[in-house]
């Protein structure tokens, strides 16, 4: 009976911890497998997802704006404008006719503010890129145009500025393509830029026309 007796624990026991090592051994691998392939699926789809935004931004092409220079002088030329219109308006009337005829002065002050909204849109959409084979144009708050002159058909890049520009310190690049049609002109740049562009155009220009 005693004899029978240890035998039973000791089979019980062996049979118990086996069993209990066993579970508490694949429980450990099956957890650490998960974990390693969990981690590494992340890594491949972390690794992916930046890999593919690194090509995307290599593909936006460096947008450059105008200065604030051109905003500030087309401003000034609203108020020079509107400004004298607006107290001619609400002046005369108001003398010949009564006090209340002033109130035509509100709508060139209306046409004043609005004017000083959208000369600040404008500004802003206005920017361009110097790309590898071509020179993109991008402009226009209502209706977005983008132009794109390549520089094998530029024929003719020149720099301008009337005495209002010269008087705030800007000056304008004109091209001049093969089609008439595909002219375009960015305004507004500091000299310095305006000439730097008008080189390197010019160069790229003359490069590209020789390859062809």
């Amino acid at each position: 009976m005693e004899t029978g007796t240890g035998a039973e624990d000791g089979t019980g026991a062996g049979a118990g911890d086996g069993t209990g090592a066993g579970a508490g051994n694949g429980a450990e691998a099956g957890a650490g497998n998960g974990a390693e392939a969990r981690a590494g699926v992340g890594a491949g789809v972390g690794g992916s997802v930046h890999a593919a935004g690194t090509g995307n931004a290599e593909t936006e092409p460096e947008w450059t704006g105008l200065p604030p220079g051109l905003l500030r002088m087309r401003r000034l030329l609203l108020v020079v404008w509107l400004v004298p219109l607006t107290v001619a308006a609400g002046l005369l009337p108001g003398l010949l006719a009564g006090t209340g005829w002033a109130a035509f002065a509100l709508l060139p002050l209306a046409l004043l503010l609005w004017g000083w909204s959208m000369l600040g849109r404008n500004w802003r959409s206005w920017r361009y890129a110097e790309r590898a084979d071509d020179l993109l144009i991008s402009r226009g708050v209502l209706w977005r145009e983008e132009t794109i002159v390549p520089y094998g058909r530029m024929q003719l890049v020149e720099v301008t500025s009337g005495p209002v520009e010269r008087h705030f310190g800007l000056a304008s690049v004109q091209l001049h393509t093969a089609a008439a049609t595909s002219d375009a002109r960015i305004p507004g740049l500091l000299p310095t830029e305006a000439e730097r562009l008008r080189d390197r155009l010019t160069e790229l220009g003359e490069a590209r026309s020789a390859g062809l």
